[in-house]
């Protein structure tokens, strides 16, 4: 359970931070050294999200990422996605059902992190998913977007999980799992994470990061990426992380100041106004040479 103390020293995230956190690459190495990421996102209408995702896992160091996504959104998402495996998986209305759940426990297995909910959709049945990922796994999971609002008054899910947990809420989500803004982003990030036990990455002007190694601060990024997609590209980088091998907290600051950082060599190559989720992932790579 939770080991912060009540009032954590507040740290800022940086590239230096993040260089002894990233793992060296040894000449003899291959794909599967490098996480086996299990990414379970998309709905129709919703097919964007996984492939702005999965190509953050990769471009960020990942080695092997498969994209579990509905039987209907499937050939959309397989076209936009060529280096990660896609596969489909039994859906409902456009969503994935609960016939899903026994193909991605399977799957789950032989993941090293795995994340669920960009573009999921809610329903009954995606919350069934999301609950069985989370009673399950035994490798650490992201719960991004929907992934967190089908958690909406289930707060004692998280308590109760089988695996370490990483939450990436905006304030929305933040307030609908429970927690308070009322003292400040960072007593109620640090609040969250002792009520659940999950690393908390609270998203907005200066992304806090709580968890088991400590409270951090990002204090890159900027308003042009205020734009629909931005939160898909950190959950991919959040996850490519953890496959990595970083521990959950690390894994959350060094996504916060890479996904930042990205953010500001758009702002000042091409602008603000007109960046889009793609750029940050063109840009991504320049900052892990």
């Amino acid at each position: 359970m939770a080991s912060v103390h009540l009032h954590p020293i507040l740290r800022a995230v940086d590239e230096k931070t993040i260089a002894r956190w990233l793992p060296k690459r040894p000449v003899n190495t291959h794909k599967g050294d490098y996480g086996r990421l299990l990414l379970l996102c998309g709905a129709v209408g919703y097919t964007g999200a996984p492939a702005l995702a999965a190509t953050a896992a990769l471009r960020t160091g990942a080695g092997l990422v498969f994209v579990g996504v509905p039987e209907t959104a499937y050939p959309i998402v397989a076209s936009k996605l060529t280096e990660p495996m896609v596969f489909p998986l039994p859906d409902e209305n456009g969503m994935l059902s609960k016939d899903a759940v026994p193909a991605v426990l399977e799957r789950l297995k032989k993941a090293d992190a795995c994340l669920i909910g960009c573009g999921l959709g809610q329903s009954e049945a995606t919350a069934a998913v999301v609950r069985a990922v989370l009673e399950h796994a035994t490798c650490p999971v992201v719960l991004d977007a929907d992934g967190i609002n089908v958690l909406d008054g289930h707060i004692d899910i998280l308590r109760g999980a089988a695996c370490p947990v990483i939450l990436t809420p905006h304030e929305g989500e933040f307030l609908r799992l429970g927690g308070s803004l009322e003292k400040g982003r960072a007593s109620g990030a640090v609040r969250l994470f002792q009520q659940t036990g999950a690393t908390v990455l609270l998203k907005g002007h200066r992304t806090l990061i709580c968890g088991d190694g400590g409270l951090y601060v990002n204090r890159c990024g900027n308003p042009g990426m205020a734009t629909g997609g931005s939160g898909d590209v950190l959950a991919g980088i959040v996850v490519s992380m953890l496959g990595q091998g970083l521990n959950p907290t690390q894994a959350a600051a060094a996504a916060a100041w890479l996904h930042g950082k990205a953010g500001d060599l758009c702002a000042r190559e091409i602008g603000q106004y007109g960046m889009l989720p793609t750029d940050l992932l063109k840009r991504l790579p320049r900052l892990l040479k």
